[in-house]
């Protein structure tokens, strides 16, 4: 006997995936969907900047600053970019900051619906195709202005191995080797693990890694915000292994951060890297 209370479309099998459902049953509730007046909006809404993510052996490290922008303008000192996407990936967001939210909660609705349908999680590949799709269907939104290009890791079960995918605002999804960085500082955090990243490094060792590249990329770009020590912000940073992902302390990320910075009154620029 169906359920009196719930519309006959949500109790037929049907996809598995949430944001198709939703497309079908209430359009309007999807951040693409909605309507936006022409002209290109970027300016209007608080950007987010940088994210940076370093493999290591026994798994994957993912960073985001707090600083947030609108033009030249600081919206906010202390927003979170890095989420949990579900127990084994993380998902980091940089451009519109409010729209980036949005889809990062969708997607975590979209990883879970299916595992509720399917009695199964989504593989690594699959959750990177269902991101990428959802990034696609914001591209409307994208060509105004508005664009979301978050950065994607995670932990893949079947390979044994932590892996990154960088998108464009298209929905092209890319798999990157070693480390990535996306965001307005992420040419300084790149050319930064290049310098200090080795494929051996543990779990401190790759957020050290990754704190570092942070720093020199709020050295070189405004809308990157580094270590506030007068505020006690310090970056946002998830770890995923084989047990599961994890938010590293606050104060563990702070006790690295003063670590690196009493480092950096001998050398401002930051560890040196062997010639050969």
């Amino acid at each position: 006997m169906s359920d009196p209370r719930l519309p006959a479309a949500y109790l037929m099998p049907g996809s598995s995936s949430f944001s198709d459902f939703l497309a079908v049953q209430a359009p309007d509730l999807l951040p693409s969907r909605r309507a936006v007046p022409s002209g290109n909006a970027g300016d209007l809404a608080p950007h987010g900047t940088t994210i940076v993510a370093a493999t290591f052996p026994g798994g994957v490290v993912m960073a985001g600053d707090r600083r947030a922008t609108m033009g030249n303008i600081i919206a906010q000192r202390d927003i979170e970019k890095v989420f949990p996407a579900d127990e084994y990936s993380v998902v980091g967001i940089a451009g519109t900051a409010g729209l980036a939210v949005e889809m990062v909660r969708l997607f975590q609705t979209e990883l879970e619906h299916y595992e509720k349908i399917e009695g199964t999680t989504l593989s690594m590949d699959g959750k990177a195709n269902r991101l990428a799709a959802l990034i696609r269907a914001n591209l409307g939104m994208a060509m105004q202005g508005l664009s979301v290009v978050p950065l994607f890791a995670g932990y893949d079960l079947n390979t044994d191995q932590g892996r990154i995918f960088s998108y464009d605002v298209t929905g092209g999804r890319y798999e990157e080797t070693s480390f990535h960085s996306v965001g307005s500082g992420s040419l300084f955090a790149r050319g930064s693990l290049k310098k200090v990243y080795r494929e051996d490094l543990s779990a401190e060792g790759c957020v050290t890694a990754v704190l570092q590249a942070l720093y020199d990329a709020a050295d070189d770009d405004s809308a990157t915000g580094g270590p506030d020590l007068t505020r006690r912000i310090f970056p946002v940073v998830h770890v995923i292994t084989a047990d599961g992902g994890y938010r590293v302390a606050d104060a563990e990320v702070a006790d690295i951060a003063d670590r690196m910075l009493a480092a950096r009154m001998q050398r401002p620029d930051g560890p040196a890297a062997a010639l050969i």
